[in-house]
């Protein structure tokens, strides 16, 4: 569905719908669900393609996606919340909040560090080979035994897949006035006060028909255990999983009304979950010129000249240069948000008011991605007049 939005050329709308109609009838992908929307008016959503390679099943615009590590942007929220409201700050040692977590080097880390991506931790998937990662209480567990910093924080910027989420995800628990769980406190302040029906951490019962489970193309990564079930990947289809860095599920109209807060300021119909200054802070490069040390080993096997890694408090950022960029070349340098493996993205241009969602079938490799992403991503930019 394209609608005619004031500042928008309906042209290069239609250009990206027929590029993304290219991209799955090349196979690079299954199907997609996109969003475009100019100063929170929507111009573009459409549900593209299947779910699968099979084609036995259309996708739709309701249709729920594992969100993989753009679920981080859930945690980044409750955390940053958490110091608006002073449970800790920016600059507490982790080990205060979680005193288990303590020994050389780790009791240096702040929050500012997990947030940055600077904390020191080493960029592993799992704390220990073939162990379940369904209970958050399991993971600090292990990451408290057996995860130990390879460099002191502050001095490279090194990716976290999991162990800095989970970090902010147990200190919001065990901070929170109330006692809730993690999955609780993201439904109580993020997810209902937005509206979020289609949202959840797990695979909630109700969304389990309209889910698409993730399909790897022949090339699974780490496995993702859960003790209910013996699927490899199993963790995906656990409703009771509590992950608070890869475990959140969702829709392109849901994954929207979260970007429209942020670009609102942190509030949506009345609903505020953040404030103006801090989301003007979670969104400046915190980590200079470094190279994101993940990435740049990707730059590297590519052929591409190693870039900066551009985070923010939890968000990455475009910013400045002219590199590979998953929000594209055009986007503003200040253009904020957040992805996760090979298929789902979402980020907000603060200077056009421009927003772009996007979930996809058919996980991608990381290269192959970030071009895909820069691609569609200017195609969505250069449509603002």
């Amino acid at each position: 569905m394209t609608t005619t939005i004031k500042g928008l050329d309906a042209d290069r709308l239609q250009h990206l719908r027929e590029t993304i109609q290219q991209d799955i009838s090349a196979d690079k992908y299954f199907g997609a669900v996109v969003l475009v929307a100019h100063q929170g008016e929507i111009a573009l959503q459409e549900a593209f393609g299947w779910s699968g390679a099979d084609h036995a099943r259309k996708l739709e615009l309701d249709s729920v996606f594992s969100l993989f590590s753009l679920t981080k942007a859930f945690t980044t929220v409750l955390t940053l919340r958490a110091i608006e409201l002073g449970q800790f700050a920016l600059t507490t040692r982790v080990c205060e909040v979680i005193p288990e977590f303590n020994g050389p080097m780790r009791d240096r880390i702040t929050f500012f560090h997990l947030l940055t991506h600077q904390s020191g931790l080493p960029a592993l998937w799992i704390p220990k080979p073939g162990m379940f990662i369904d209970r958050l209480d399991e993971i600090i567990a292990a990451i408290c035994q057996y995860v130990r910093p390879v460099d002191p924080p502050g001095i490279k910027c090194h990716y976290s897949p999991l162990f800095n989420h989970a970090l902010m995800g147990e200190a919001v628990r065990r901070t929170d006035p109330k006692q809730r769980s993690y999955r609780q406190i993201l439904q109580d302040e993020v997810l209902t006060p937005l509206g979020m029906n289609d949202t959840a951490i797990g695979q909630r019962k109700d969304l389990a028909a309209r889910h698409i489970f993730p399909d790897f193309r022949g090339k699974p990564p780490q496995e993702h255990l859960s003790r209910h079930n013996n699927d490899p990947q199993g963790a995906f289809k656990d409703e009771h999983a509590e992950m608070p860095w890869v475990g959140g599920i969702s829709t392109v109209p849901d994954l929207f009304r979260f970007a429209e807060m942020l670009r609102r300021g942190g509030t949506l119909n009345g609903a505020r979950i953040l404030s103006p200054a801090m989301i003007g802070l979670a969104t400046q490069n915190w980590t200079g010129d470094k190279p994101n040390e993940l990435y740049k080993a990707v730059a590297i096997n590519n052929g591409w000249e190693p870039y900066p890694a551009y985070i923010g408090l939890g968000f990455c950022l475009r910013g400045e240069l002219v590199c590979p960029n998953l929000f594209g070349t055009l986007p503003s340098p200040g253009t904020y948000g957040n992805y996760g493996s090979g298929s789902t993205l979402f980020w907000v241009d603060p200077e056009t008011d421009l927003t772009f969602v996007y979930l996809s079938a058919g996980i991608m490799q990381q290269a192959p991605n970030i071009e895909r992403f820069q691609r569609l991503s200017d195609i969505a930019a250069s449509a603002v007049l």
